[in-house]
Formats: C-alpha cells, structure tokens, sequence
C-alpha cells in the first residue's frame, strides 16, 4: 500500500459528499454521540462495495447498465426522502444518552446512504485494482478497502465531533438551528439531483 493511496483516499474521504452531509446533520441535531453512530453507519454502509469489488460484482455493476440504474435510481429516491425527513424535522439538540432503537435507526440511514451509491462500487472497480498486488490481489484488496474504510471513520469522526460542538454553541438559538438543518436537507437534495443525472 503506497503513500498515492493514501492521499487519494483521504482526498476522496475529505471532499462532503452524501454522507458527509448525513453525519453533519446528524450531529448538529443530536450532537457528539449520535454524530458518532451515523459516521460508523456511513463506514458500515462501504462494506457491500468492497465485497461486490472482492467477488467481481462490480465489474458486473460497471457492464450491466441497467444494475447501474437500478441502483442509482434507488439511491437517489432514499436521498430525497431523506432530504425531506431532515427538512420537517423539528430540530432539538440533545446530546444525552442514546436511545438502542434510535441509534440503530441513525446505523441503518447512514449505511443506506453509502450503500444505495452506485458511484461507490464504480470507485472500488476503478481506483482500487491500481494498488493491488498481482500475487494476492483479494487480500490486498480487503486490505486496501480497510484502510479506505478506516481513513471513513477517522474523518466521519472529526467531522462529528466537529458539527457537535457547533450544535452546542446554538443550542439555545433554535431557529438558527433549523436553518442549518433545513441546509443540510437541501444539500442531500442537490445530491439526489446530481446523482440523478450521473453517467455510468
């Protein structure tokens, strides 16, 4: 694993996308801990990337056009009703102990997210094989997609904590609050958008 893929990886991971903008508002609502808990979701929501990359079936997502919309299609309608979710929700900052039903709600979104991404299998089909080793390609590609989902988290995480602490400072500036929520909401939207009218 070279010093190339680190850098591109961590540049890919860095750069908001959707579920950048997922955690972000996650932890503006619900603070620190619940931020967490969606930056583990999104991490969570790479592994059936990684493993259609293990068994080929990107490649087979890279061919078929009509998987590749299929997908697509079905992650930009999860967006919108995401979107949609995040723009009526009544925004209450409470960063207090998580709730088991509502933490495995954040998990689930937050998987969904990566995971209704056709862009995402592309992206293992595409960057990955560069830095694979002839004589082990699965292990390094399960090596490789590890560290891509680990430099996930990390950033997720800074990310989290970073909203968090924002959510706090306007914690009694409710209509602020909402306001940034509502953005975030229009942010996903704007993704939904884009994706929607995304090539293979």
């Amino acid at each position: 694993m070279g010093f190339e893929f680190l850098i591109t990886s961590l540049i890919v991971v860095v750069i908001p996308g959707t579920g950048v903008i997922y955690t972000v508002s996650v932890a503006l609502a619900g603070g620190r801990r619940r931020g967490l808990i969606a930056a583990v979701g999104c991490t969570l929501g790479i592994v059936p990337h990684l493993l259609a990359a293990v068994f080929g079936l990107s490649g087979f997502m890279h061919a078929g056009a009509l998987a590749f919309r299929v997908l697509k299609y079905a992650g930009v309608a999860y967006l919108l009703f995401l979107a949609l979710s995040m723009a009526r929700a009544k925004v209450v900052f409470e960063d207090r102990g998580e709730n088991p039903s509502r933490a495995l709600r954040v998990i689930v979104r937050g998987i969904l997210v990566n995971l209704l991404n056709p862009k995402l299998t592309l992206f293992f089909f595409a960057f990955l094989p560069q830095f694979l080793s002839v004589d082990a390609a699965t292990v390094s590609l399960l090596w490789l997609g590890a560290t891509f989902m680990a430099l996930t988290l990390a950033v997720f995480a800074l990310y989290a904590v970073a909203a968090a602490r924002v959510g706090e400072v306007f914690r009694e500036k409710a209509g602020l609050r909402q306001w940034l929520q509502r953005s975030m909401a229009a942010l996903l939207a704007g993704f939904a958008i884009k994706l929607a009218f995304t090539e293979q």
